[in-house]
């Protein structure tokens, strides 16, 4: 695996793909700089060498070239987090993007217009990611929430560079902490599922089931399983079509000498409110009308059990509606938890859009080992599969 550290940037070009889909509010301002912090590092490292920074990412989903994602509203921002004044160009490729790569100096900074204003860039096109190329002597990828995605910027430019490429600090520390995860010798392991469905989860779920001991199943996709196997879950949510399915998985998980936990009790609700009436349920035994829509007591003394006990946690997906502060207690219980056994020397991995925004939210997010920057590329390479952006690199 080729990084950062395998090269020297001084008076080189770095054309860097990072991640600066950043939500902005309705002045156009940033409201979480959480991944421009990421890349930090990497573009420190390329400036302290005495090289240059040539900044590319996309905002947003553009369909024409809307004034409301351009990426000159996240330039202030930019320049804030690295402490270096950073230079903008109305355009990623063309004319006047090549002038201001060209009389970029080393110890500069160079951000790029949004790579969506033009269509090439989610097509792969070839002769784009060329343009691109021009800009250049070095290629690095470090985003990471896009490198599941084949597009111009992060697979198809790589080739343009074919000894002169390499990942960025962020995007080789989500690798090696998958890898801890996915092979780790620190036993036992512990994945823990939530989330809404079922369907969006079946692939982890079956790619996991070899690498994990014990398998906590927590959130809306827990209804399923209960049903399958003869629960009343009342109003719950639930993919009835999946139910031969979620049985299959606990009769393969036996087979593999995996646990699956299940939650045994719920905060059933009698509408989808904070203002709700509340009750606890057992949860195969869910009255009609009403909806389960966190874990319950019982559930959390059990799950906290089976995180105490385990050396290596993944946690996707948040065990109830944590966005709703009635239903927020499972996850916040479930934080805490992970907290303790991280604390005690047990390595925890937290990923997945929910997941990531419940430990943001509740404070978790310096008390586990790693939170991951990318939902989507996370689940995956928990799937198993490799990842567009990474193998252009390692080709």
């Amino acid at each position: 695996m080729k990084t950062i550290d395998d090269f020297n940037f001084a008076d080189k070009k770095a054309l860097l793909r990072v991640d600066f889909n950043v939500p902005l509010n309705n002045d156009h301002e940033v409201t979480d700089a959480t991944r421009i912090e990421a890349a930090k590092p990497t573009i420190i490292k390329i400036l302290e060498d005495g090289g240059a920074a040539i900044l590319m990412s996309h905002l947003g989903r553009p369909k024409a070239q809307e004034s409301e994602f351009s990426l000159k509203h996240i330039k202030e921002k930019v320049s804030e987090v690295l402490g270096v004044e950073v230079k903008f160009v109305s355009d990623c490729v063309g004319d006047e993007a090549e002038k201001a790569a060209k009389d970029l100096k080393s110890g500069e900074v160079l951000l790029l217009e949004n790579l969506r204003y033009h269509k090439e860039e989610e097509k792969g096109d070839k002769d784009f990611a060329k343009k691109l190329s021009n800009l250049a002597d070095i290629y690095v990828n470090d985003a990471f929430g896009t490198a599941h995605r084949a597009h111009a910027s992060t697979t198809v430019v790589a080739q343009f560079f074919p000894e002169k490429k390499c990942f960025g600090y962020l995007i080789a520390q989500e690798i090696e902490s998958l890898d801890k995860v996915m092979h780790s010798d620190k036993k036992p392991v512990l994945a823990i599922l939530g989330g809404a469905k079922v369907s969006s989860k079946i692939t982890v779920i079956k790619n996991i089931l070899d690498k994990v001991d014990d398998l906590i199943i927590g959130g809306g996709m827990a209804y399923t399983f209960i049903k399958a196997q003869g629960g009343n879950i009342g109003s719950s949510i639930c993919e009835d079509d999946l139910q031969d399915l979620a049985l299959d998985i606990l009769k393969q998980a036996k087979e593999k000498n995996v646990n699956i936990h299940l939650p045994v009790d719920v905060i059933a609700a009698d509408a989808f409110s904070e203002f709700a009436n509340t009750q606890v349920e057992d949860i195969y035994k869910i009255a009609d009308g009403w909806q389960g829509l966190d874990a319950g007591p019982k559930s959390l003394e059990h799950f906290a059990e089976v995180v105490k006990k385990s050396k290596t946690i993944l946690w996707n997906g948040p065990l109830g509606v944590f966005e709703i502060e009635p239903f927020s207690n499972g996850t916040i219980k479930l934080g805490e938890a992970i907290a303790e056994a991280t604390s005690d020397g047990a390595y925890s991995l937290v990923g997945g859009g929910d997941s990531v925004a419940a430990v943001k939210e509740f404070g978790f997010d310096d008390k586990v080992s790693y939170v991951s920057t990318g939902g989507g590329a996370m689940l995956e390479m928990l799937e198993g599969k490799t990842l567009p952006g990474i193998a252009a690199i390692q080709d």
